[in-house]
């Protein structure tokens, strides 16, 4: 893997660290201070997040939904020039119910940083469904 990979795979390692209750200071150190996090759909998380502290807050709010519950298992992916993309499982227990869901996402690395991610999942409505009970 080229430059961009290795940080993407650290990235990995230390979100799933945080969102079973662990330090966020090691993660939002990976974050490029203009970083954009895009996370389609209608549910209580969609949206586009703009800037660290957004970003960061974001990744908070997921592990407050999910009572630190929140799992991804990444699944590998392929790296080229600057961007990434990782195939990943996401499991948690969302109002008292085990769900689950599988998403790649392409990130952007500059400067060492994640600059910009795309979160995808690749079955949209089950994702949907997923988070709808966070509401």
């Amino acid at each position: 893997m080229n430059g961009a990979g290795p940080i993407v795979e650290r990235f990995f390692a230390l979100q799933r660290r945080m969102y079973t209750g662990g330090p966020v200071e090691p993660l939002e150190s990976l974050l490029a201070d203009d970083v954009t996090w895009h996370v389609p759909g209608r549910s209580a998380i969609a949206g586009d997040y703009v800037g660290r502290r957004a970003v960061m807050e974001y990744f908070r709010r997921r592990r407050a939904l999910t009572g630190a519950t929140l799992e991804i298992v990444d699944r590998g992916g392929i790296a080229v020039d600057d961007t990434v993309v990782r195939l990943a499982d996401g499991r948690a227990t969302i109002a008292g119910e085990q769900v689950s869901w599988r998403t790649a996402g392409v990130y952007r690395v500059e400067g060492g940083r994640l600059r910009e991610a795309w979160l995808v999942p690749l079955d949209l409505e089950q994702f949907e469904l997923a988070w709808a009970r966070a509401r």
